[in-house]
């Protein structure tokens, strides 16, 4: 396994794993703790794993924290997704840069996400399953939900959405997000 940093995410990273293929089919390693530790990150942060399944065209996201945020490991470990990450850190050089990413089952990449970029993914396939690690228990008064077709980020999904949450459907534009993630960061 191997850390591929992401330039456009100042402290975001790929691991890449290697995987060992034959005819029963293929066996990856997806964590592997010195990875993690030799890009300054500590494996022993990440407190809590999920799963979700989505079909095809849905939509999650756009999904912050305030507070301290969350730093997160997302690995599409079956079909296929569209990723994005949003860096809001008022303090980041890369500040509103936005990254994308296919993830797949069949690569077993995993994206780590640092706390204070919002994140969010669109099913590809027919069945997509998303796993995340994140490094807090997950509190749902700090959660944060930016419109996922704000015109200031403009992102291009790659599907009409199919489904989304109704939090999703009902989030509000970047500019009332940050106020809200800014609010909470200084009291």
């Amino acid at each position: 396994m191997k850390a591929i940093e992401v330039p456009a995410i100042d402290g975001a990273f790929l691991f890449q794993p290697t995987p060992y293929a034959d005819e029963r089919g293929f066996f990856c390693r997806t964590f592997d703790a010195d990875v993690v530790r030799s890009v300054g990150l500590d494996p022993e942060a990440f407190v809590q794993d999920s799963l979700s399944r989505s079909v095809q065209g849905v939509l999650r996201g756009l999904h912050l924290r305030s507070g301290a945020g969350e730093a997160k490991l997302v690995r599409c470990s079956y079909g296929e997704i569209f990723d994005v990450i949003v860096d809001l850190r008022p303090d980041s050089p890369t500040y509103r840069s936005q990254a994308f990413f296919e993830l797949s089952g069949e690569t077993q990449v995993t994206l780590y996400i640092p706390a204070g970029c919002a994140h969010g993914f669109q099913a590809l396939t027919e069945t997509a399953d998303t796993s995340y690690r994140i490094d807090r228990p997950h509190d749902p008064a700090e959660d944060v939900t930016i419109a996922f077709d704000d015109p200031e980020l403009a992102i291009a999904w790659p599907l009409p959405v199919t489904s989304m949450s109704q939090r999703d459907r009902k989030a509000p534009g970047l500019a009332e997000a940050l106020k809200h993630v800014l609010k909470h960061k200084e009291g």
